[in-house]
């Protein structure tokens, strides 16, 4: 992986790493380079009024221009200068993986670029909305604080399986709106089956509210200004049709506060509303409410069965400090409702600090895990506070067997070999003939003669998603098997327009002679009528060099018959004469 001399690419654990792919500049097309440069051209002379960064002062920063596609390697140089770096990925990427870059401060990239039909806005992630929209607002301290801040919340909450079902739902719509011959019918049935699991989804998991929070500020926030609201949503930023029409009166404008966690979004649709935030110190008062009531910081019997429903690897996290993570299939309850027992159904490895303890690795544990939580009856102390020599009051007089009686039933009887500890805490012990059973009802949890490791704490403090060591622990991402078709065989019909895309980005460069120019028109008004991009740059540059004022008359009549024919374009065709018309100048 090239980390571009990137500090913070560069320590971005393994399993972050495997979603990385190569920018691969070079499949840029001409009619790639046009997309982004007419879709920047649009922002600029719109959001220098309605974005709150100043927006062309944040693209420098970042390493952008107007002119040409970013490349990786100037982003991660400029972004490197405020802390900052960027990764390209192949499309969507789960939101749990998503939200990680973001607490290492890495900005996630879709390589690709919408296609000309979705100039206006596409729902798959591409590198128009990550590194136009995300980029140029990161120089701001205060949301880059947030922004990191909900990436390290995210990366704790618990997901479904419904969940990750609808990702892939989303995902594979996504591939499809951006084929270059995408089937309506596959279109259809893909769009079909994105809606039925969003009905389906039943009670919303954390990372899916946490998403709508996401949703309503990284991606379509607004902030509230002496002269009104500002943009600085990068779902906005990046949608020359949404930044627009998000400002006008039929689109509310709700103030920002948690009960934004209850409204969901349609990645496809225009939103019908928007939360305005007084400050950026407001989001993160906002989040700190809702992660109050996430497992990770509640732990308890409600994280526990969190976890549960998630039906993915997960940590508990206990009060002496270690952490257990696998899978967790059910909990026993005490008499006060408290969690008494947790049984793993998997392969779970130990650790402490985030940091796997060594000889605890899931292969060791690998048939299934159960642990006794809560206080010894009739102990003062706490078990992980007590003393070597405490613990060993416990073995009974004249035998090796030790035994320990938990004040909600469950009774552990074993021999005591070997005591771990950590900052003065025991935080588990290890048995060998041991038994542990319910005195209540007499049912054995654990009877065998192999080593039993009981991992210490006196109530469960967190529980979040994920290993504690993921990398340790080597913890098998949710790599979609639908990926981003890398290779397109264009015609030579296509073939030959990329031809004159190209000429024309020339001809701002170096100029070029009549007859080429008109040789360009000839060839795009006899071959390729309806491509209006094409048209305007060639009209964009005879009116700026004031050149051929007889052919530019007619590029002009010409796009403003296609405005007429397809009312689709009417307003793409308006806004890029009224671009021009500003004589805007562009940097590279």
């Amino acid at each position: 992986m090239n980390d571009h001399n990137n500090p913070q690419v560069a320590r971005l654990p393994e399993h972050l790493k495997q979603f990385i792919v190569e920018q691969h500049y070079e499949k840029y097309t001409p009619i790639d380079q046009a997309v982004w440069r007419y879709v920047m051209r649009q922002n600029y002379d719109y959001l220098k009024d309605v974005a709150f960064y100043p927006y062309i002062e944040g693209l420098k920063r970042a390493g952008l221009s107007i002119e040409r596609i970013p490349d990786l390697k100037t982003m991660n140089e400029n972004l490197g200068k405020i802390g900052w770096g960027a990764v390209t990925v192949d499309g969507f990427i789960p939101p749990a993986a998503f939200m990680e870059y973001q607490a290492y401060k890495v900005l996630v990239i879709a390589a690709d670029i919408r296609q000309i039909k979705h100039i206006e806005y596409t729902p798959a992630p591409d590198i128009i909305h990550e590194a136009s929209g995300h980029a140029p607002i990161i120089a701001d301290k205060d949301y880059a604080q947030y922004l990191q801040y909900i990436g390290e919340i995210g990366s704790k909450a618990m997901f479904s399986y419904n969940d990750f079902e609808l990702y892939e739902s989303i995902r594979h719509l996504s591939i499809l709106k951006e084929l270059h011959d995408a089937n309506p019918e596959m279109l259809s049935k893909a769009e079909n089956d994105v809606f039925e699991k969003q009905q389906s989804l039943g009670k919303p998991s954390e990372m899916a509210l946490l998403s709508r929070l996401h949703w309503w500020t990284v991606e379509y926030g607004l902030i509230d200004t002496a002269t009104g609201p500002k943009i600085y949503g990068a779902g906005l930023l990046s949608s020359i049709g949404e930044s627009a029409s998000c400002m006008l009166d039929s689109v509310a404008k709700i103030p920002y506060t948690i009960d934004a966690v209850n409204v969901p979004f349609d990645i496809t649709q225009t939103q019908p509303q928007l939360f305005v935030t007084p400050d950026f110190e407001n989001l993160i008062t906002v989040l700190e409410e809702f992660a109050n009531k996430m497992a990770f910081r509640t732990g308890g019997k409600s994280g526990l069965e969190k976890a549960i429903e998630c039906k993915n690897i997960c940590t508990v996290v206990l009060s002496s400090g270690i952490q257990i993570s696998g899978v967790i299939d059910k909990i026993e309850l005490d008499t006060n409702d408290e969690p008494s027992l947790i049984v793993f159904n998997s392969s779970v490895a130990l650790a402490f600090n985030h940091k796997q303890l060594r000889g605890w690795d899931k292969s060791v544990l690998d048939k299934g895990f159960i642990t006794p939580v809560g206080k010894i009856k009739n102990s003062a102390k706490l078990l992980e506070d007590l003393s070597d020599q405490e613990i060993e009051e416990f073995k009974n007089t004249g035998t090796d067997l030790s035994e320990f009686y938990f004040e909600s039933g469950i009774v552990l009887k074993g021999v005591l070999r070997q005591l771990i500890k950590k900052n003065y805490k025991t935080i588990a012990i290890i048995f060998s003939n041991c038994r542990v059973y319910d005195s209540i009802t007499g049912h054995d949890f654990y009877n065998e003669p192999e080593d039993f490791i009981l991992t210490v704490g006196a109530n469960v403090t967190s529980v979040f998603c994920g290993a504690a060591d993921k990398d340790a622990y080597n913890q098998e991402a949710f790599i979609s098997k639908k990926t981003t078709p890398n290779f397109v065989e264009y015609s030579a019909e296509i073939i030959q327009l990329h031809q004159l895309y190209d000429q024309i980005a020339r001809l701002r460069k170096v100029g070029g002679s009549d007859l080429e120019i008109k040789k360009i028109w000839e060839t795009l008004k006899s071959n390729y009528p309806e491509d209006w991009l094409a048209s305007m740059e060639l009209y964009e540059y005879l009116i700026t060099e004031d050149k051929l004022p007889a052919i530019s008359s007619e590029i002009k009549n010409s796009l403003e018959k296609t405005a007429i024919a397809d009312p689709h374009l009417e307003k793409l065709v308006q806004d890029g004469f009224r671009v021009i018309k500003n004589q805007l100048k562009s940097f590279a």
